[in-house]
């Protein structure tokens, strides 16, 4: 059987099932209860405190799928007073648990601490990263051992930054005399490239002059290359010194490019730089002057030399003409491109919004035709240039019994459904992907699902990501009801459907996620951001970890959306750019180029993140208002209102579009597996 069901027919296939599900199933125990969950979230939270007083609240949990985490909880809280008999006991008992695993490296990490360097060889197994793989080198050393290159350190030497535990591997392979001046220029040219000054810094100091000081010069053309520049006019007239003028140059022109311009007058000719440094300095000095939009980065684009062209600075050739409307030139530039990059969607659209802009409709339609059956932010926007109803052709999980109680034979996966139930999610995930690590498409979308109805909705989104399975928006577009989002979206004065596709866009629906910058769960708020929306709101506000729950995350979220969406007129595409990128980065752009249609306005935001994100959420409204409505959806080109035009919510007089599935994309529809995104 299929595992998909059109809205019109049931497939039927006759699939096999994959190789590695049971043909028989095992009687299964039965499921935790609430009062189990609840005793091991209580048991666990004394385990993280170390010690055994956690054995006495799982007393009865003994059976209970998840009873090694607690054990493993308590022994990584005491790691520094550990004894090898009693980690090795649990790797004994548990070898092949996800727990034992993280027990193991971080016994190991508290070895290397102790410097215990014989109980650590018993332990270490390879494949643990580069920090146990350097300490296990010191071990040997330690040992009376030697290194040799290729054996112990040509892996780790093609990595441009290594951790802190490789430094006395390092030194000693110095000392044998292994790092020879060829060895480190290799990986400091590698470590150029990849912007690492502070590993050029490290090992300039074991080259020899002038070696070094060339070194130090490419250290500092990444980390000041305003100082490089100013320095660089009294460099000599030498390969590394042009490497490093080059390098410099290039990294002053996405900090400051007309002070990169100006240096690259003055250099130009003080250095005989080779031809691929002189186009890769002419790129970065035209890619970022079109970035700023300056006078002539549209003549300084076209005239690159064709080997100094890229993907990108064609690309930033069609932006630049685009924010004069210079539509004979878009045309030019789209016209510059390979046939590759010409055939992405808002290259085919924005050729037919040129064609249309010279009155060339009949060549412009067929452009349109062809992106608007397509549920894409280019596909909508054709679809409104045509005034045709919405292409979305949903497909659903056909029932699969016996696949599904395979599944939930797989005691790795049960392990992942309850860690989820008991709100261990990084956990979670984790066992879910070894579980389903050698599971065929099919079989990873009835897991899906599976987890889908248990709430844990971010399986879908990042299992369901390609071919058809991307029709399957019930399970990709959820309405999790629970979390409150359509009455707090209303008692924030914002649509329902915006706030879901910020939500889905920032998220995919994991409730702990944090960025890099400590933006927190759902919609991804920042902590401080977040208190000032709970004071200026009169919610309660509980400090940075209550983000991890969805209905405090969603309630200071769409109050936050709401106030990003007043300072824009209520442009609820605005404030996703705003939301993204920062309002004042916004209000910037606004200043120069506010006079643009929204289309153009987004095509021309500097930021691929902050452009390909307006996109993306404005496309997820329009499939969220489909989901909350069911046949129809306020068009995109309503929410794209106008730069400075009021925005109001839609309410039941907004005109709406049709929503439909084309008779040829439905006919498509009735093979599994034949139908593209």
């Amino acid at each position: 059987m299929s595992v998909f069901l059109s809205p019109r027919r049931i497939l039927l296939t006759g699939l096999l099932l994959a190789g590695w599900l049971l043909t028989s199933v095992p009687a299964r125990a039965a499921a935790p209860d609430a009062a189990q969950r609840a005793a091991f979230r209580q048991a666990y939270a004394a385990a993280q405190q170390g010690g055994d007083g956690w054995r006495q609240l799982a007393a009865n949990l003994h059976d209970y799928p998840l009873y090694p985490y607690l054990a493993a909880a308590a022994l990584q809280h005491d790691i520094q007073q550990l004894d090898r008999a009693s980690v090795e006991a649990y790797l004994a008992q548990y070898p092949d648990w996800i727990p034992a695993a993280d027990l193991r490296r971080a016994f190991l990490r508290e070895l290397a601490r102790r410097q215990d360097w014989s109980t650590f060889l018993a332990l270490y197994q390879s494949g643990l990263g580069d920090t146990l793989a350097c300490d296990a080198l010191q071990a040997r050393l330690a040992g009376g051992g030697t290194l040799e290159f290729e054996r112990d350190l040509a892996a780790l030497w093609a990595k441009p930054s290594l951790p802190d535990a490789c430094d006395p591997v390092l030194a000693a392979a110095h000392t044998q005399g292994l790092l020879t001046e060829a060895r480190l220029w290799t990986r400091i040219d590698r470590a150029a490239d990849a912007g690492q000054a502070g590993t050029i810094a490290s090992l300039a100091g074991w080259l020899a002059e002038p070696g070094r000081a060339s070194a130090l010069q490419l250290a500092l053309a990444l980390r000041d290359p305003a100082a490089a520049l100013d320095a660089a006019r009294s460099w000599p007239n030498q390969p590394r010194q042009r490497q490093a003028a080059a390098l410099a140059l290039t990294r002053q022109a996405r900090r400051d490019v007309d002070a990169a311009d100006a240096a690259w007058q003055q250099l130009q000719s003080r250095f005989g730089f080779s031809e691929a440094q002189r186009n890769q300095i002419l790129q970065a000095l035209a890619l970022y002057h079109a970035t700023d939009f300056d006078d002539g980065a549209l003549a300084r684009l076209i005239a690159l030399p064709a080997a100094a062209q890229t993907d990108g600075t064609r690309e930033w050739r069609v932006r630049v003409a685009l924010a004069q409307q210079d539509w004979s030139a878009v045309l030019a530039g789209l016209d510059a491109m390979p046939a590759d990059q010409r055939q992405d969607s808002e290259w085919q659209y924005f050729r037919g919004r040129a064609l249309a802009a010279l009155g060339r409709d009949d060549e412009a339609r067929r452009l349109f035709e062809a992106q608007a059956d397509k549920p894409t932010f280019f596909g909508f926007l054709s679809a409104d240039r045509l005034d045709r109803p919405y292409a979305i052709c949903p497909l659903t999980l056909a029932d699969d019994p016996q696949r599904e109680q395979a599944l939930l034979a797989n005691p790795g996966l049960l392990r992942a459904f309850e860690l989820y139930a008991v709100d261990l999610p990084k956990f979670a995930r984790r066992e879910w992907a070894r579980a389903l690590q050698d599971a065929d498409p099919d079989t990873q979308r009835v897991a899906a699902d599976m987890a889908n109805r248990r709430g844990w909705y971010d399986r879908a989104v990042f299992t369901l990501s390609s071919g058809d399975a991307l029709r399957l928006y019930d399970l990709r577009f959820p309405l999790a009801s629970q979390d409150g989002l359509v009455p707090q979206a209303g008692q924030a004065g914002i649509e329902p459907a915006w706030a879901y596709g910020i939500l889905r866009a920032e998220s995919a629906w994991m409730s702990d996620a944090q960025s890099g910058a400590d933006a927190r769960g759902l919609m991804q708020l920042l902590p401080a951001t977040a208190a000032l929306v709970a004071k200026r709101n009169g919610l309660d506000w509980g400090g940075g970890d209550t983000l991890y729950d969805p209905a405090t995350n969603i309630a200071l979220g769409t109050r936050y959306l709401a106030q990003m969406a007043a300072r824009f007129n209520g442009s609820p595409w605005l404030a996703s750019a705003a939301y993204n990128a920062g309002p004042n980065k916004v209000d910037q752009w606004l200043a120069t180029r506010g006079m643009l249609a929204p289309d153009l306005f987004v095509a021309t935001i500097p930021y691929r993140e902050t452009r390909e994100y307006v996109a993306r959420v404005m496309a997820f409204s329009v499939i969220y208002d489909w989901r909350l409505s069911g046949d129809t959806v306020v068009p995109l080109a309503t929410r794209m209102s106008p730069i400075g035009q009021p925005y109001a919510v839609p309410t039941a007089a907004t005109a709406r579009r049709a929503v439909d599935c084309p008779a040829e994309a439905a006919s498509a529809a009735a093979v599994a597996g034949s139908v593209s995104p």
